[in-house]
């Protein structure tokens, strides 16, 4: 009988856990014209090689500065790498000409706010997070 109480609170540190988690979104302007990303889109988006959506809009990708636990948890679950993996390959592309970083950002507000504004613009965001400004375009799973 002393199984119950310890599954029950098995149960709940589970629950608990799990909803602190943040679920990370790739949201849009809603007049974008794109309804849905998938990875490798997001990818090539983020990782600068590729700088217009599907439709042709040149996109603004929008990152979160790295005092964010989400942009660690973004680009883990993304391409599998750590932050200082992401600065590293930047810098060189910087260096080179070949390309520049995502806008850096302090807060999920300011990611929602210039995506609302601005078509080609996209962000990541937590889930919650989410206002009727924006549409929800990609889910980032682990």
């Amino acid at each position: 009988m002393t199984t119950t109480p310890l599954r029950i609170l098995l149960l709940m540190t589970w629950l608990l856990c799990g909803s602190a988690a943040a679920e990370l979104v790739v949201i849009a302007n809603h007049n974008s014209g794109i309804d849905k990303l998938s990875k490798d889109e997001v990818i090539n988006l983020y990782m600068g090689r590729n700088h217009k959506l599907p439709n042709g809009l040149t996109v603004l990708p929008l990152d979160l500065n790295s005092a964010h636990e989400e942009k660690a948890t973004f680009y883990e679950q993304l391409v599998g790498k750590e932050i200082a993996e992401i600065n590293s390959y930047w810098a060189r592309l910087r260096f080179s000409g070949q390309g520049y970083p995502p806008r850096q950002l302090d807060s999920a507000d300011e990611v929602i706010n210039i995506v609302s504004e601005n078509k080609g613009a996209i962000g990541y965001i937590d889930r919650k997070k989410i206002d009727r400004r924006v549409k929800l375009i990609y889910i980032v799973n682990p």
